[in-house]
């Protein structure tokens, strides 16, 4: 009897423990430990003081492009001076820059080039450092060739326009002489120096429904409506420091907290002293012009064709060749003979 009720007991046992075994069996595995997502890259940032910049620049070559040759008294040629003088070169530079970056951002294949960089936090601090240390690193993302072209045709092309226009103002100096007015003198010849001067100093201002038109197309809203083209290297300083601000803006890091180190990354000596040296052969023209006529030549001259040709160069965009100079007309020359005078004879 004991040793039935032992083999019951075993049995008993045994069959809880084959079914435990069975239930551990067929319970499900264990769930995958989790894997955290990595962080979304940060949002296209571009600073609004860097934006308005690019506003003003573009307006201001709009307005100088606009500078009609057809003058008909002194008047229309100081509000004409009034326009073209005023600019900052240092602020016009960074307004440059800033709308090659704009420029740029237009660009889907460079934007989204760099994007990639920009999930990964490793990568996206160490392609930040290296973009402020060297802006050429930016040309390195694919699409950077289209986007250069994109800089090159707007940019540059406005620089051409100014040029045409100041080469257009130029001639006018010569063809309206023909008209009594224009020969008379300036008034107030040092009051309108002075004038010049004063709006060299004061950055242009940026019109607010541009701005806003600039804002949502530099963070990926509204387009421009522009088709990029390839432009192949080396590229000019707008066109270099252009890619590097709009890659830093697609990395997020060219918001306001940044604006000073966008300001150095923005300048450029040699398209500088080109701007510098048009301002003062403005001034040295305007200093020594007397008659009205004179004014229209330092207009398109100093201002229009100067202007216009560094911010040209700065891109890359090529000037027109100019013309070659009238040919020579060789006159016959003549010997003239020298009168002999005739001995006098002596009266005796």
């Amino acid at each position: 009897m004991r040793s039935f009720s032992r083999t019951r007991v075993v049995l008993t046992t045994t069959a809880v423990a084959l079914a435990a075994v069975i239930a551990a069996c067929s319970s499900p595995p264990p769930p995958p430990p989790l894997v955290q997502a990595p962080p979304p890259p940060p949002p296209i940032t571009l600073s609004s003081k860097v934006v308005e910049r690019a506003s003003a620049f573009r307006g201001y070559m709009a307005r100088a492009a606009a500078v009609s040759p057809t003058f008909q008294n002194g008047d229309q040629i100081q509000t004409s001076l009034k326009v073209g003088a005023a600019y900052e070169p240092k602020s016009f530079m960074n307004g440059a820059v800033a709308y090659a970056a704009v420029l740029a951002l237009q660009d889907p294949t460079f934007v989204a080039s760099v994007r990639e960089v920009a999930a990964n936090p490793a990568q996206r601090q160490e392609m930040i450092n290296n973009i402020f240390s060297n802006p050429s690193y930016a040309a390195v993302f694919k699409g950077a060739d289209s986007a250069a072209g994109l800089i090159i045709d707007q940019i540059g092309g406005d620089g051409l326009k100014v040029y045409t226009a100041g080469k257009a103002v130029k001639q006018a100096a010569y063809d309206v002489q023909h008209a009594a007015w224009s020969k008379g003198f300036v008034t107030d010849r040092d009051g309108r120096l002075a004038s010049a001067k004063s709006l060299s100093t004061v950055p242009a201002l940026a019109e607010s429904g541009d701005v806003a038109v600039l804002q949502q197309a530099s963070t990926g809203g509204q387009s421009l409506g522009l088709t990029p083209r390839a432009a192949t290297a080396p590229y000019q300083p707008v066109v270099i420091r252009g890619l590097a601000v709009a890659a830093l803006a697609a990395l997020g890091a060219a918001g306001d907290n940044n604006l000073a180190s966008i300001d150095a990354l923005s300048a450029d000596w040699s398209t500088a002293n080109c701007l510098n040296m048009a301002k003062l052969n403005l001034y040295q023209c305007l200093a020594v012009s007397k008659p009205h006529y004179e004014d229209i030549f330092c207009l398109g001259q100093h201002i229009l064709i100067d202007t216009g040709a560094c911010v040209a160069k700065a891109t890359g965009a090529a000037l027109p060749p100019e013309p070659p100079p009238p040919p020579r007309v060789e006159t016959a020359k003549t010997t003239v003979k020298k009168p002999v005078r005739k001995a006098v004879s002596k009266k005796s």
